[in-house]
């Protein structure tokens, strides 16, 4: 089995990308940002999809050095998993956040290790599993090769195939413990986003991977057109 990131189709607003993508699975992954930021869980109501959660990422920092930021990267995530939760979701994916200053990339560890205590205290409490995921090369980015999983031993790891691609380190991130799945290709120089197929990636220790059970994949082309040709791909390979 298989789930589809509303990414596809974030210029439309949620309820039509939830209704289009109705079609083609049963799981999905809100992308909880943009077009589809969500204040409440009332649209998720309204279909019988299983939930995964994005957590909202392109204006937050939980590593930020300003800890009214930080803090309120947290909450913004903690609002995320509250959505979550009430729909039953399966997960909650964030990012690891970023170092603004690399001469004071000390202080952005100590508080990105705040707000990881933060997150994981309240994942138990609403008993709501989060998954942190690998980014793309950047010198600002944490968790860009496998050695930074550390960081996040206390989390559940959502590998992203793409940015993984795009940093040379896929077979180090397969030999982790891996969670939960981005499945998305690129030519290893740009977070394209495209179809599986329309990149330099080798997909076949991935599909090995996704047979063995425990990862969970989710389709995150940046296109709806992307999103269909990888499913293709995924049923011609044995993934239905």
């Amino acid at each position: 089995m298989y789930g589809v990131s509303t990414y596809c189709l974030i210029d439309k607003p949620l309820e039509n990308a939830l209704t289009l993508l109705s079609d083609v699975t049963k799981v999905v992954e809100v992308m909880d940002d943009g077009l589809h930021y969500m204040d409440t869980p009332d649209i998720l109501h309204s279909f019988s999809f299983t939930y995964y959660i994005h957590a909202p990422a392109r204006t937050v920092n939980i590593a930020s050095h300003l800890d009214v930021i930080r803090k309120a990267s947290v909450e913004v995530i903690r609002h995320a998993m509250d959505i979550g939760a009430d729909v039953n979701a399966k997960g909650v994916v964030f990012h690891p956040g970023f170092s603004p200053w690399l001469q004071e990339r000390d202080v952005s560890i100590f508080q990105l290790q705040k707000s990881l205590i933060e997150l994981k205290k309240h994942s138990e409490e609403i008993s709501m599993p989060i998954f942190v995921e690998n980014m793309p090369k950047s010198k600002f980015f944490f968790l860009q090769k496998p050695d930074e999983l550390s960081y996040f031993s206390d989390f559940e790891f959502a590998l992203d195939v793409g940015h993984a691609h795009i940093c040379g380190v896929l077979d180090g991130f397969l030999k982790a413990r891996v969670s939960h799945l981005h499945i998305h290709d690129n030519k290893g120089n740009a977070d394209t986003h495209g179809a599986i197929g329309d990149g330099t990636i080798d997909f076949a220790p991935v599909y090995d991977l996704i047979k063995k059970g425990g990862a969970f994949p989710i389709l995150e082309a940046d296109s709806f057109d992307g999103v269909l040709r990888s499913i293709t791909q995924f049923k011609r390979n044995g993934i239905e």
